[in-house]
């Protein structure tokens, strides 16, 4: 994503960068609110403390931190920029600059989402007379709008990132140099928002198309030469049918001098020409199939292992029905192309273009006449074609829509029975169906219309044809096997026309598809190996160096976060909910990488670590607990497929999971159900633990891994993490704050940050954040009324 946008030459002007200064980051603030320019007496009364002779502000507000009253020429000015220079942050409208302030004289700066907009805030400890304050204020410098708020929040978080180096270092160019590695959401060409690719689809050229096309192919290149070297050959045969004929017309019945051994070649060549024909188009039909089978068969592929590789703020963004029909339906359009189109269109098309170069040797007034017709069929083609791309993306989305439908009423079937809303659900997807066939239906209606009129026209070139060659015939101008030749020939290129007016639905279709394909193959996982990326063996030295990380960049879930983690701690996560907790171990899995500063493992920049050799060394029991559909010995094992059924039992009986499974029908052959949903969520969880037990995992992730189950089963499996967390590093959440009290150092997370660490009689002798969730929770196991908890915070916060 473009963080530094060109300013024009008065613009720089304006911004008069000082000696050593240099622009860092430059974006639009296309809401910015903008004072009129006034005299000092009109508007000095109002401007408060802030105002200057020009009109402008030094901070846009008065020295109460409040934003001036708009004057009579006042406005939104949309051609605003936040400048980011390595001194100072200005914002530009037009030629002017509106607010500026020096970097080292601010507190913070912001970049906030609010309702519809975003908005650019400063914290600073001077005013608008350069006085220092004993208590920093909030300025509100510029809006963006929600299509600018991505890259705003970018350039704002740079603009910290020099603030901090000033206050540390003294040194602005210490500062972390902030990249963007996501795309542009709007394309900068025609406007339209961007499908989440690198490239706009309406803007994207055709030569970017048969780019895909051809690397679609690759991997089949002997096949399509010899598809369409048997094109040729076939072309050729129908193309020397019709000369056989004009000979036999015209030396033998024309003349009556012809005989039987003339008819009997003529016969004999037709019929071989024929044959020849047929069983090469059937060898050419049954190849095509092949070959979209294969085809669809290695997209499939490629689009399920790069699923799999994709990172999770890829597939968090799409709903599963869409991409399970990017794999399936997608690809079998691709399919139906090569079995019955490709073919048959480049056969078609040689055909038609040696017709015509034949048609032209033969009577150039004829062939002229007649294509007249074929200029304005293909000039309502280029004039419809827009249109025919629009109308079969929407039904593809429709169609997406309905799939994604589908896919969460059978997964949630539980749920619709329990709460009874079978018929609500039913009216639900009923109307989806129903937008579905309307849109299906007016494609299908405009085709309907659309085809007739072409075909019509196409017909109309076949009658010219026939009126003048019939009066050149009958004028001595042409003899009987020309008319004949020219009308075969004439067949040839007007009947596939229209065969050709359905093409270009056909090829929007498959371009369609083509290009829903590659928005998948061709996105980066945003999580992937570094070049020079090692594999290490894991001890479970952590450490946290200033990570801030949101899974929106304008809303930060972590901000700041310090601490260090020595092998073999165990660590507890602590706070209310919505806090980070989660996310701080999405982090630790990499699932994510920050979005500033970074993770040391074992001295090693969790990034330089290869994937596969950290996850290798994972053991995780999540909150929500997934089994796949098989049995519950595939399910323990799918941490270690190639471990005995021995090492299973023993991680199961650790798990307290052995006895139960001794008691269902199968035992450890016993189907789980999808999302394992024969088995009780007590029975479930503790099929999840015995899996990240079995691979005596170097570092462990416990997510309320014992929320779920009984008192009985609760103690037993803590006596069995006990044993397991042993020398192991383990992070472990859990709102029941008695699970944690065995836990080296518990950290407590609030509004972002760490507000709390130490062990659990450490935090409790503080009487914080943490004390309060304790009392809280005990006097809600005595069954007494919780108002509020030890820190004044509302007891719902507690979850």
């Amino acid at each position: 994503m473009k963080l530094l946008f060109t300013l024009t030459g008065s613009q720089l002007e304006a911004l008069a960068l000082s000696a050593g200064e240099k622009l860092v980051y430059c974006v639009p603030a296309d809401l910015a609110y903008v004072p009129g320019v006034g005299t000092k007496a009109d508007r000095a009364p109002e401007a408060g403390a802030g105002a200057k002779a020009d009109g402008t502000r030094n901070f846009g507000a008065g020295a109460a931190g409040e934003l001036e009253k708009p004057g009579v020429s006042d406005r939104y000015e949309t051609a605003t920029y936040i400048a980011v220079t390595n001194k100072r942050l200005v914002v530009l409208a037009g030629d002017k600059v509106t607010y500026q302030i020096a970097l080292k004289d601010c507190e913070k700066v912001r970049c906030e989402h609010q309702v519809g907009c975003g908005i650019i805030t400063v914290t600073t400890l001077v005013d608008s007379d350069e006085n220092i304050m004993g208590e920093g204020y909030d300025v509100c410098v510029a809006r963006v709008s929600m299509r600018q708020i991505v890259r705003a929040s970018y350039a704002i978080r740079g603009a910290q990132a020099i603030v901090r180096s000033l206050k540390e270092n003294g040194d602005a160019e210490k500062a972390e140099q902030i990249t963007s590695s996501e795309y542009e959401t709007y394309c900068e060409k025609c406007g339209r928002a961007m499908p989440g690719t690198s490239t706009c689809p309406y803007c994207e050229g055709k030569m970017d198309v048969a780019k895909k096309f051809m690397s679609l192919c690759g991997g089949f290149v002997g096949k399509l030469l010899l598809i369409s070297l048997s094109m040729l050959v076939i072309s050729g045969m129908n193309m020397a049918r019709p000369m056989v004929q004009r000979w036999f017309i015209d030396d033998a019945l024309s003349t009556g001098e012809g005989t039987w051994a003339d008819l009997g070649i003529f016969v004999g060549i037709s019929f071989a020409f024929l044959i020849g024909a047929i069983l090469l188009e059937v060898w050419k039909n049954l190849a095509c199939i092949k070959l979209g089978s294969a085809l669809s068969m290695s997209l499939r592929e490629k689009l399920y292992v790069k699923i799999q590789i994709l990172s999770l703020s890829f597939i968090n963004k799409r709903k599963p029905g869409e991409l399970m029909n990017r794999v399936s339906r997608d690809t079998g359009r691709i399919r139906e192309f090569f079995e019955e189109v490709f073919g048959y269109m480049f056969s078609t098309l040689l055909t038609m273009i040696v017709s015509l170069v034949v048609m032209l040797t033969i009577s150039p007034l004829m062939t002229g006449l007649s294509l007249m017709f074929v200029v304005v069929v293909f000039a309502l083609m280029k004039v419809f074609w827009h249109h025919i791309h629009t109308i079969f993306h929407r039904q593809w989305l429709k169609s997406d829509e309905l799939s994604n439908s589908i896919q969460d009423i059978i997964s949630g079937m539980r749920i619709v029975k329990t709460f009874g809303t079978e018929e609500r659900e039913a009216e639900r997807f009923s109307k989806k169906a129903r937008d579905y066939a309307k849109t299906q239906s007016r494609n299908e209606t405009f085709w309907a219309i659309f085809f007739p009129i072409l075909t019509f026209l196409l017909g109309c070139g076949t009658y010219v044809a026939v009126l003048i060659g019939g009066q050149n015939v009958l004028a001595g101008k042409m003899t009987m096997g020309q008319l004949v030749q020219f009308m075969t020939y004439s067949g040839y290129l007007f009947g596939p026309l229209g065969w050709m007016t359905h093409l270009p639905r056909m090829v929007m279709q498959m371009v369609t598809s083509l290009n829903r394909i590659y928005d998948v193959l061709d996105e980066e996982p945003r999580i992937k190996d570094r070049d020079g990326s090692k594999e290490i063996e894991i001890k479970g030295h952590f450490q946290f160096e200033k990570v801030s990380f949101g899974y929106n960049t304008y809303e930060p879930v972590l901000e700041d976060i310090n601490f260090e983690v020595k092998p073999g701690e165990m660590i507890g996560l602590v706070g209310a909910s919505g806090t980070g907790k989660s996310t701080m171990i999405n982090l630790i899995m990499r699932l994510y990488d920050p979005d500033q500063g970074r993770i040391m493992l074992d001295g090693v920049d969790l990034r330089d670590v290869k994937v596969e050799s950290l996850h290798s060394q994972i053991g995780v029991v999540l909150q929500e607990t997934f089994l796949f559909s098989g049995t519950i010995l595939d399910n323990i094992r799918f941490a270690k497929p190639t471990a005995t059924l021995a090492e299973v039992i023993q991680a199961a009986k650790a798990a307290n999971a052995h006895d139960f499974i001794c008691k269902t029908p199968d035992g450890y052959n016993t189907y789980v159900g999808e999302h394992g949903y024969n088995l009780s969520g007590g029975e479930r969880q503790r099929v999840a633990i015995a899996r990240a037990i079995l691979n005596n995992p170097k570092l462990l992730i416990l997510d309320e891994a014992t929320s779920a189950l009984d008192t009985e089963s609760e103690f037993l499996i803590q006596q069995a993490l006990n044993r397991l967390t042993s020398g192991r590093t383990t992070f472990a959440i859990a709102h029941r704050l008695s699970t944690l009290r065995e836990a080296n150092r518990l950290i407590v997370i609030d509004k972002h940050s760490i507000a709390e660490m130490g062990s659990h009689n450490e935090l409790l002798e503080k009487k914080g954040i943490y004390y309060g969730l304790v009392t809280a929770q005990l006097r809600m196991a005595e069954g007494r009324p919780v108002d509020k908890i030890g820190d004044g915070n509302a007891a719902e916060n507690m979850v």
